[in-house]
């Protein structure tokens, strides 16, 4: 049965801001491999893409900061992928928060029988610990991570799948998330895009794709109201 209407949210800078525990795998796999750590700042720039898309991205800017050349390889990213998702997997949510206004604004969605999904470039079962030990997972019709198809976020088929999957209507969609990378998605997919300030990206919000813009998810139900009235 097709659902009334649809809400998909990106998770890390969106959903949940896990940058400290992000930082804190990041600068484990960096000191063990021999290389410089990094401050939060940094890591809020390199999130989006999954863990390896970040390591490699790091591992870039430190090089270019050095002036020396990047020596890693596919081989060494493999080994520092799987020595970052090792660590984090056991240390998920140390510092790991919601955003400001999400329980509200996802306890309002159920009460109004909008259907959530989320759609991340996290790993499918990190998103779905991280989800449970946060306590939101039980709102969600479904987790679609980075690994979960063939394809990820920017590829609108992310959405568009995790849509055709719970049997929601992409005319009766919105995505909410913090990054070029979600509204790349949403707009290659018509879908109208919910851009959250101060994501995970180096892009102003001038620079990114959006319909609208907000801090967090505090008031948010006004702007989804409008959309289920149509």
């Amino acid at each position: 049965m097709s659902q009334k209407f649809t809400v998909l949210f990106d998770l890390d800078g969106t959903l949940v801001d896990t940058a400290p525990d992000l930082m804190l795998a990041h600068n484990h796999v960096m000191k063990k491999f021999g290389y410089e750590e990094r401050e939060l700042s940094d890591i809020k720039k390199l999130a989006g893409g999954g863990s390896r898309v970040m390591l490699r991205k790091s591992m870039h800017e430190i090089a270019e900061l050095s002036g020396k050349i990047n020596k890693t390889n596919e081989k060494m990213e493999e080994e520092m992928t799987k020595e970052f998702i090792n660590f984090y997997s056991n240390n998920i949510n140390k510092g790991s928060k919601l955003i400001t206004g999400a329980l509200e604004f996802l306890s309002w969605c159920k009460n109004n029988s909008i259907s959530m999904a989320v759609c991340t470039n996290k790993q499918e079962h990190l998103s779905i610990d991280l989800l449970k030990k946060i306590k939101i997972y039980h709102f969600f019709d479904y987790v679609a991570g980075g690994n979960t198809f063939n394809h990820n976020k920017p590829d609108p088929k992310h959405l568009t799948d995790t849509i055709e999957i719970i049997g929601g209507n992409l005319k009766k969609t919105i995505m909410i998330g913090d990054s070029e990378t979600d509204s790349g998605a949403a707009q290659a997919a018509n879908i109208p895009f919910v851009l959250i300030e101060g994501g995970y990206t180096v892009k102003k919000v001038n620079q990114i794709y959006h319909n609208h813009l907000v801090k967090n998810f505090v008031g948010l139900e006004k702007i989804i109201s409008k959309y289920l009235n149509d």
